[in-house]
């Protein structure tokens, strides 16, 4: 019987001993950011300080396009983000948080509700006149929320 390749380091365990007895249905990885093994999947949030400022910045560098436009604010879809973390840094007001953050607990399900209602966004729009104005308010939520759509494209 000739042996599958493998790489140097790998280890080989031939079938019905080891491979079989430990059932590893995935592998092992570890997610440095917040040290553990086999973390469940994350997904960034949007959160209130997005109202009324909506810079959309964001949507430009997202590679798999899971940003949806409410009237005053966006959203990410949590099944659709792969947890890249490119556009957290890109948005203005700093409303996108990882949602591991306790500061997003009440968002995931906010953006994951509000995700399947609203239009897909896939390119930057236009933001607000006064967007740098609503950028340090606080309780903009209870205030200012729209549940109403955006635009889309």
């Amino acid at each position: 019987m000739i042996a599958p390749a493998r790489r140097a380091g790998q280890r080989f365990y031939p079938s019905g001993t080891v491979a079989e007895s430990l059932n590893l249905a995935s592998p092992l990885l570890y997610d440095r950011a917040r040290g553990v093994y086999n973390a469940p999947p994350m997904t960034y949030v949007v959160t209130e300080d997005c109202i009324k400022c909506k810079h959309m910045d964001c949507v430009e560098v997202c590679p798999v396009d899971c940003f949806y436009e409410g009237e005053n604010m966006l959203v990410i879809h949590p099944d659709e983000c792969i947890d890249c973390g490119v556009c957290e840094p890109e948005c203005p007001p700093k409303a996108i948080l990882p949602d591991s953050d306790g500061k997003a607990e009440k968002w995931v399900k906010m953006n994951a509700d509000f995700a399947v209602k609203w239009p897909n966004i896939t390119r930057k729009g236009t933001p607000p006149p006064d967007a740098d104005a609503w950028k340090e308010v606080p309780g903009k939520f209870e205030k200012f929320f729209s549940p109403e759509p955006g635009k889309g494209e």
